[in-house]
């Protein structure tokens, strides 16, 4: 939006042509969702307070959870405002890939709105029904998957169509070129071809997973969101480098052309999460709820495909995948032995993992920070990708 205005003054004030820098804008959109998560965060927790819209705690969880009951919920719903905003204001509106990361961002957003009001305001503790939700995941994930794999190795919206009519006209068998293939970190040309059938497998796999891992995560004050933080400005970088071709050349990546404008979006994570960070800090004034968490996640699983990082982003979110994994355990497990021994057992005291250090012992504000420095460690070993090979 401010980017056509620029445009539009450079003609006569070349100053302003400054703003087709994509570095520049991604870092304007952090400042603009930053200063709108700050400013409007105070009045969404009023709100949310005054609606009574509270945190119900398990009481079968960590006793020190129970303090928290009552907590305003929802506060995702500030992630999205402000990450909204800034990249519309920022980005090229004309670019295909930020439609379809915005899409996928509100979408998975707007699902986990409606889990949460049934929870908070409904009274009801299923909110929506698994099947349910999977349902809307999986549709929204699919629509992504069957774009991003003719966006992906397309040079422009109607190039992607045109791929999109071949393989209808081909019989639905038709081979991607290679910068869709399945790239392998660390190697230089090792990298996998997918298939149309493949490439939207992996994509759905990717958005819908990632969507539900930070969702998992998102049981601490500031678990979820730092590291949300530091892999989405990763993967900003990620995007800079794909979209720009002389970057991409050196560095032995496949070049997307567009893929650079997702900095932008990228950008406007990092502010938004930081601004949310500043409220969700322990102890926190508001919590992120799924609105926010399964946003998130789909978001950074979108932004993966597009540059291509699948691997990678398993790699920097390993925390999340920690998540995941210990919860697939605890509850495989205790199956398992119930239906071996008669009675359910547990691998981990609790799960997901953080409870289970939580319940051992440790602090919050501990695990919390140590998963920080976690991810910090595995975001550095994930960008060292784009050298190591």
């Amino acid at each position: 939006m401010l980017l056509e205005l620029a445009q539009w003054l450079a003609r006569d004030i070349r100053g302003f042509s400054v703003f087709n820098y994509i570095t520049l804008r991604a870092v304007l959109a952090t400042l603009t969702a930053l200063l709108i998560g700050l400013l409007a965060g105070p009045a969404l927790i009023r709100r949310l307070t005054a609606m009574k819209i509270g945190q119900a705690v398990r009481t079968d969880g960590p006793q020190t959870h129970l303090a928290k009951s009552g907590t305003p919920t929802m506060g995702g719903a500030l992630i999205l405002v402000a990450v909204g905003a800034a990249t519309l204001l920022w980005a090229d509106l004309s670019n295909r890939f930020v439609w379809v990361v915005l899409i996928v961002t509100l979408g998975f957003g707007a699902i986990g709105w409606v889990d949460d009001y049934r929870k908070v305001v409904h009274r009801d503790p299923r909110g929506m029904a698994s099947r349910e939700k999977f349902f809307w995941q999986s549709l929204i994930g699919l629509a992504a998957a069957v774009w991003l794999a003719f966006a992906v190795p397309a040079q422009s919206n109607a190039q992607a169509l045109d791929l999109f009519g071949q393989w209808l006209s081909a019989g639905l068998a038709m081979d991607l070129p290679p910068k869709a293939d399945l790239i392998v970190p660390f190697f230089k040309n090792v990298a996998y071809p997918l298939g149309v059938f493949g490439f939207i497998v992996l994509t759905f796999l990717v958005i819908v997973g990632t969507s539900n891992a930070v969702n998992l995560t998102d049981g601490a004050d500031g678990l979820a969101i730092m590291p949300a933080v530091l892999v989405g400005s990763a993967l900003g970088l990620f995007a800079y480098v794909t979209g720009n071709s002389v970057f991409a050349k050196y560095l032995l990546i496949p070049h997307i052309p567009g893929a650079g404008e997702l900095t932008v979006f990228c950008g406007a994570i990092a502010g938004a999460g930081l601004a949310f960070l500043w409220y969700n800090a322990y102890p926190a004034q508001v919590f992120m709820g799924d609105v926010g968490a399964l946003a998130l996640g789909g978001a950074l699983g979108t932004v993966a495909v597009v540059v291509r990082q699948e691997i990678v982003l398993f790699i920097m979110g390993g925390v999340f995948v920690a998540e995941t994994v210990s919860v697939m355990l605890q509850v495989g497990w205790f199956k398992y032995t119930r239906r071996r021994y008669g009675e359910g057992r547990r691998l981990f005291r609790m799960a997901p993992l953080h409870h289970h250090f939580e319940v051992g012992g440790v602090k919050e504000s501990q695990v919390v920070v140590r998963f920080w420095i976690v991810t910090m460690m595995l975001v550095l070993f994930g960008l060292s990708s784009l050298k190591i090979r």
